[in-house]
């Protein structure tokens, strides 16, 4: 296939866009780069000729549609979105602007683009809100969103919708639940408390760390997207999942050990506002449909990506300094 994909210059995108590459997809990447868009992150594939980079916003349509006639791609994949939880609490205004907004003008670009082309929109576990019954979400449960990002998010999920039931678009959804793995930008859980600890900072618990997550590794939840844009049913929505729950006080344990670090690295943090106790993910629906199911453990997932950033050191310290910025400014003015 050839691929137009939004936001593949960030942690999930990035490993989507390696993995099409690989396969021998043709990729064409639009990205903006923001503060969590990374060239480095598509370092392996640079030097593909199945692969293009384009700097430029979602929110741009009349690009979106020139890059449309200019490669004709047979689907459009949409990872582009602000993601931190933490950052839509303390502004929401860039949540709905870029995945609300942005989404719209894409799926716009899509209807005037006038020939045939697959929409898959990249979404979240979030939108469903708390497990608090411990029950997983299927693609049936209904939409609670918590936070600012969620609702973005939500919102989103039903403007692909809308235009699939409306125009007819070739659209589907694909919600995945928390991903990790190499390249992740360390403001998440994981990279943040990994990076701290090699640094020989505290990592931050939020109130009992009790929190449930779901972890699925960022090329599982590569290969589900694949999948679904290869087999999935247009309209449809398929969740993609790690099918473990563990709480983030035990992630923080398991992380302490890989690092070779003790609980006194620990510090207990007031607990977020309005944060999800529970998230839980069926994806049976996927396995059933699409014949994916992830390959990942996260036991062994874990393990390698700590490896990964302890070996990756130049990587993260770039970012958590902010040299990575000044170099994407000289090359390609501000984001």
């Amino acid at each position: 296939m050839k691929l137009l994909v939004t936001g593949s210059a960030g942690f999930i995108g990035s490993s989507f866009a390696r993995l099409s590459v690989a396969q021998g997809h043709d990729v064409i990447v639009l990205d903006s780069l923001t503060y969590a868009g990374n060239l480095a992150n598509l370092n392996p594939i640079k030097d593909s000729p199945r692969f293009q980079f384009v700097k430029g916003d979602i929110r741009d349509g009349k690009l979106t549609l020139e890059l449309l006639h200019a490669h004709k791609p047979d689907a459009l994949v949409n990872f582009a979105a602000e993601s931190h939880v933490d950052r839509s609490i303390m502004d929401a205004s860039p949540f709905v602007s870029t995945n609300v907004g942005g989404t719209q003008v894409l799926l716009d670009a899509a209807k005037k683009y006038g020939a045939p082309i697959r929409f898959l929109q990249v979404s979240t576990d979030e939108v469903y809100g708390s497990a608090d019954d411990k029950k997983p979400f299927t693609e049936q449960h209904y939409l609670k969103p918590s936070s600012p990002y969620a609702a973005s998010k939500t919102s989103s999920d039903l403007f692909v919708l809308a235009f699939h039931h409306t125009h007819k678009m070739d659209a589907l959804i694909t919600r995945c639940s928390n991903n990790y793995g190499p390249y992740q930008f360390p403001e998440k859980l994981i990279p943040l408390f990994t990076t701290n600890l090699f640094e020989g900072k505290k990592v931050p618990v939020y109130g009992d760390g009790m929190q449930i997550r779901d972890w699925i590794h960022c090329d599982d939840h590569s290969r589900g997207v694949l999948a679904a844009l290869e087999k999935g049913k247009s309209g449809e929505v398929y969740n993609l999942g790690g099918g473990n729950g563990t709480p983030n006080i035990e992630i923080t344990k398991q992380l302490l050990k890989l690092t070779g670090r003790d609980d006194s690295f620990i510090q207990y943090v007031q607990d977020r506002p309005g944060h999800d106790r529970v998230y839980l993910i069926d994806h049976s629906k996927a396995t059933r449909e699409l014949g994916w199911t992830p390959q990942v453990s996260f036991e062994q997932g874990l393990a390698d990506t700590v490896a990964w950033f302890r070996e990756n050191r130049a990587w993260w310290e770039a970012i958590k300094s902010g040299e990575y910025l000044a170099y994407y400014e000289k090359q390609y003015g501000n984001a």
